[in-house]
């Protein structure tokens, strides 16, 4: 399993909005995108869309749905599934727990479904 990336607390991510992990950090070569989804839990996914060069994480988050911004795909936040066109490739998910009320990010580690 991969080392543990500490995102922050449980109460510095509003219900309802993602904070991106950079690249840098991630040490996947892409920015990773943790939510705090209406449902109250935390999901990851790679931060660009698999569409065309867009960021998930300024997207609108609908249930456990997110909305690309550019032109409104829409993926799955528990398992990535692109769930309308223009996108049809999925987003890479990633691993998160939250223990102790810290959100944390395990990069290239699938989320469990």
């Amino acid at each position: 399993m991969s080392e543990a990336i500490k995102v922050g607390t449980v109460d510095e991510i509003d219900e309802g909005t993602a904070k991106v992990v950079p690249s840098e950090e991630t040490g996947t070569g892409e920015d990773i995108a943790v939510f705090h989804a209406e449902d109250g839990n935390f999901y990851a996914l790679n931060d660009e869309c698999t569409h065309e060069t867009a960021s998930l994480a300024e997207g609108w988050i609908e249930g456990v749905e997110v909305e690309c911004p550019m032109h409104s795909a829409r993926f799955s936040l528990k398992t990535g599934e692109a769930l309308c066109m223009p996108a049809f490739i999925a987003a890479r998910t990633h691993k998160v727990e939250v223990k102790d009320g810290e959100v944390l990010l395990f990069p290239n580690v699938n989320a469990e479904v």
